[in-house]
C-alpha cells in the first residue's frame, strides 16, 4: 500500500471513529439532556397522555384529570376547592413548570418515579402507573383559615405539636389552579395573576418573610431563660423605661405609655409587650446568644422542606447595639415567616422539642403501597428545656387572659399565645402587620395545636391594626377547627 492511500485510510478511519464518539455522545448524554428538556414536547405529551396521580387530604382527592379536546395533550390537570388549597398543591400545568405539591412529587404523580417501576416496566421501558400524596392537611382546620382571613390579605399556618403534622397552609388572597392547567388559555390567566396587585401566586404562608414584630420576643424571652440571664418569667428584669437605643437619642418607645414596663418580669413584660424589656434584653445577651437560639428554632435555615422549600426567616448579624435592640423586638431586620412562627408555639408547646413539621403522611404507588411514610421519619429536636418550655407557656397563656391577647380565648380550651404588630415602611408610613402566634391545648380531648397567623393588609384603619384585632380571630378559629 502506498502512502497516499494509506494515510487516505487512517483519515476515513479516523473520521468514522469520530462519528461513532459523536453518535454514543448523543445518544447517552446529550439525548438525555434533550430528553429532560422542559421545552421538548414530547415529555409534555407524555406526562398528560394520561391521567396524573392524585394529592389526597382526609381520604378525598383534591385534584383530578379530564379529557381535552383538539390537542395532543390527552388530559389536563383539575383541582377541586382548587382556592381554598392551591397553598398546598401548587399547580400542575401544561404550559408552565409544576409548583408546590405539584412540582416537588412531578415524578411520582406522572409514572416516572423509579420507586413505582414493575420488572415490566423496567424491561419494556413503560411508564409505570402514577402514585399519589397524602397529605396531613386537615380540612375543617384549611376552611377555618380560609374562611377568617377572608379579604385579608395574609397567610397561616397550623402544627399538630406531638406529631409535626401541618394542619393547614393558607395564603391569602388565592387563586383557582385549574386557571394554569389547560395551555391553550394559561398564558391569558398567566399575565393576570402575575399583574394582580395583591400578587395571588405568593404563598404568604411558606415563601414570604416579614418582620415578626412582638411574637419574636418569645425567641429573646427562650434565650434569657436558657441562658440563666433570669432564672424565671416571675423575676423582675433589670429594664429602664424609657430605654434609650445604645449610641443614639431615640427612645424605645412601649405601646401603652401606662404599662408597667420598667423593670417588668418576662410574664408582664409579654403580657404589656414591653418593648424597653426586650430590646434591653437582646443587648445584654448580645446578638450571637439570641441567633443562637432563634436558628435552634429554625430561623437562618434555607433548607426548610415541608417538603415544599420554605424561605427561610432571618435573624441578622453584624449589627450594633441599638440595632441589636431593634431586633429583640422582631424589627429592624429580623424576618419570618408564619410557619417559622408557628414552630416557634410548636416547641413551647411540645415541653421543648420541635418535631419537624410535615404536610406529607405518606407518598403510595397505584395500588396504595406506602412508597415512604414521613409521619415515622419526623425528626425531634430539643429547642430548649422543659422548664423553660413550662414557664413560656406560663406567660403566655397570661398574654390571652389578661393582656394582648384576649381575643383567642376559647371556653374549654387552655390557650397562650403572643400578639405582635411589626413596622412597616420608611418611618412606619405603612400599614404595619399584624401577627398572632398561639397554642391550643382541649381540656376535653387532650388535643393540640400551634398556629401563627399574620396579616399583612385588610380594610381596617390604620389605628385598628393589631395583632389581637386581626390575626387573633383567624387563629381563635383555626384552634377551635382543630380541636374539636
Amino acid at each position: 500500500m502506498n502512502k497516499t492511500i494509506r494515510r487516505a485510510s487512517v483519515f476515513a478511519l479516523l473520521l468514522v471513529l469520530a462519528l461513532l464518539v459523536r453518535a454514543t455522545w448523543l445518544q447517552f448524554y446529550d439525548g438525555k439532556a434533550l430528553a429532560d428538556d422542559n421545552d421538548n414536547r414530547r415529555n409534555a405529551i407524555a406526562t398528560y397522555s394520561r391521567p396524573l396521580g392524585n394529592i389526597i387530604v382526609a381520604g378525598n382527592a383534591i385534584t383530578g384529570s379530564t379529557r381535552t379536546k383538539g390537542s395532543d395533550l390527552a388530559y389536563k390537570r383539575t383541582y377541586t376547592d382548587g382556592e381554598l388549597y392551591a397553598a398546598v398543591t401548587g399547580y400542575a400545568s401544561q404550559a408552565y413548570a409544576p409548583t408546590q405539591l405539584e412540582g416537588v412529587y412531578k415524578d411520582l404523580l406522572n409514572g416516572t418515579d423509579n420507586r413505582l417501576k414493575t420488572v415490566m416496566d423496567t424491561v419494556t421501558g413503560e411508564r409505570a402507573e402514577p402514585g399519589d400524596v397524602l397529605t396531613t392537611i386537615d380540612p375543617a382546620v384549611q376552611k377555618a383559615a380560609y374562611r377568617a382571613l377572608g379579604d385579608k390579605k395574609g397567610g397561616a399556618v397550623a402544627i399538630d405539636p406531638k406529631t409535626g403534622r401541618i394542619l393547614a397552609v393558607v395564603s391569602t388572597p388565592s387563586y383557582d389552579p385549574s386557571a394554569l392547567t389547560d395551555a391553550n388559555t394559561a398564558g391569558k390567566a398567566w399575565k393576570t395573576l402575575n399583574a394582580d396587585k395583591d400578587k395571588p401566586l405568593t404563598n404568604r404562608a411558606l415563601r414570604q418573610p416579614l418582620p415578626p414584630g412582638s411574637t419574636f420576643k418569645l425567641v429573646v424571652a427562650a434565650a434569657a431563660l436558657e441562658d440563666g440571664l433570669y432564672k424565671n418569667v416571675d423575676e423582675p428584669t433589670d429594664s429602664p423605661d424609657p430605654y434609650r437605643l445604645p449610641g443614639t437619642v431615640r427612645d424605645l418607645a412601649n405601646e401603652s405609655k401606662s404599662a408597667p414596663c420598667r423593670n417588668a418580669s418576662i410574664r408582664v413584660a409579654l403580657r404589656y409587650s414591653c418593648n424597653n424589656v426586650f430590646g434591653h434584653m437582646a443587648v445584654q445577651l448580645g446578638q450571637d446568644k439570641v441567633k443562637a437560639m432563634a436558628e435552634k428554632f429554625g430561623f437562618d435555615d434555607d433548607a426548610q422542606d415541608v417538603p415544599v422549600r420554605a424561605y427561610a426567616s432571618v435573624y441578622p448579624s453584624g449589627m450594633d447595639q441599638a440595632q441589636t435592640a431593634l431586633s429583640g423586638i422582631g424589627q429592624f431586620d429580623v424576618t419570618a415567616t408564619p410557619l417559622q412562627m408557628a414552630m416557634v408555639s410548636a416547641a413551647i408547646a411540645n415541653g421543648g422539642k420541635l418535631v419537624s413539621p410535615h404536610m406529607v403522611s405518606q407518598i403510595t404507588d397505584s395500588g396504595g403501597d406506602v412508597l415512604k411514610d414521613y409521619d415515622d421519619s419526623a425528626g425531634t429536636k430539643e429547642i430548649v428545656s422543659s422548664t423553660t418550655a413550662e414557664q413560656l407557656r406560663s406567660a403566655m397563656e397570661t398574654v390571652v387572659k389578661d393582656g394582648t391577647g384576649t381575643n383567642a380565648l376559647i371556653n374549654g380550651v387552655t390557650v397562650g399565645g403572643k400578639t405582635g404588630t411589626a413596622q412597616h415602611g420608611e418611618n412606619n408610613s405603612q400599614t404595619p402587620y399584624a401577627w398572632f402566634t398561639s397554642y391550643g391545648k382541649s381540656d376535653g380531648n387532650g388535643k393540640e395545636v400551634a398556629v401563627a397567623v399574620m396579616v399583612e393588609q385588610s380594610d381596617a384603619a390604620r389605628s385598628e391594626v393589631s395583632g389581637n384585632g386581626l390575626a387573633a380571630p383567624v387563629a381563635r378559629a383555626m384552634m377551635q377547627a382543630a380541636l374539636k
